[in-house]
This record gives structure tokens, C-alpha cells and sequence, in this order.
């Protein structure tokens, strides 16, 4: 199945659990094996690989066991300034991101309404 943003957070979760055990079962490993390995209980691996939510920092380790880290470099590039983006800011990188400005608001003070 290919994950895309229609899909629901769960049905993303089981994608990624189901992912998670097929990698485990191609390297022959138990999910004992697994969980000893990353430093996890094996209830850990079981919730992850049934779908369920789990730490980032035991994903993370599961993850390094069954030799799959790297994917997460192509899954979540560093991201950079645009070459534009380091003109504009002569160099600077930006630190922070700009607040929205919302078109439909009007210049006028706020009130109780109390002209009606």
C-alpha cells in the first residue's frame, strides 16, 4: 500500500507496522531478538508492529536494529535555505517562520459592539 496524506493516522501506523515486521521476518529475527537488540521491551515491538503508537526514540532503535535508519534520510531530507532565500538574507538563515497575516481582517479597533 502507498502511504499518502488521504490516508488516516492509524491505517499510516499498521502500513508502517506490517513494514516494520516484514523487515524483521526477512533478516530472521524474533521480536525478542529485535526488542533485545534496540533496548526495548518486546511489548514495544508488538505495539509497533500491530500499528500502535510508540516513542520516537524506540521507532528510532528498532529501526537501527533492523538496519532501516537510513530510510528515514530520504523520508525526512535536511532541509536547506533556497539560494534565493540566502540573497534576499544575505547569507543569514532564517531562524524563525513569519506569522500568517490574514487577508479578511480590517484595520479598525476591536469593540464591544455596542453601537447596535
Amino acid at each position: 500500500m502507498e502511504i499518502t496524506k488521504l490516508l488516516v493516522d492509524g491505517t499510516i501506523l499498521a502500513e508502517i507496522g506490517e513494514r516494520i515486521a516484514r523487515s524483521r521476518l526477512d533478516l530472521q529475527l524474533t521480536q525478542a531478538d529485535v526488542a533485545e537488540q534496540a533496548g526495548v521491551s518486546k511489548r514495544t515491538v508488538e505495539r509497533i508492529e500491530s500499528g500502535a503508537s510508540a516513542q520516537m526514540s524506540s521507532f528510532i532503535r528498532i529501526l537501527r536494529v533492523l538496519d532501516l535508519l537510513p530510510g528515514l534520510e530520504q523520508m525526512i531530507p535536511e532541509a536547506g535555505p533556497s539560494p534565493m532565500d540566502l540573497l534576499r538574507r544575505k547569507g543569514k538563515v532564517r531562524q524563525r517562520a513569519s506569522k500568517r497575516r490574514r487577508s479578511d481582517q480590517t484595520d479598525k479597533a476591536w469593540s464591544w459592539d455596542d453601537d447596535t
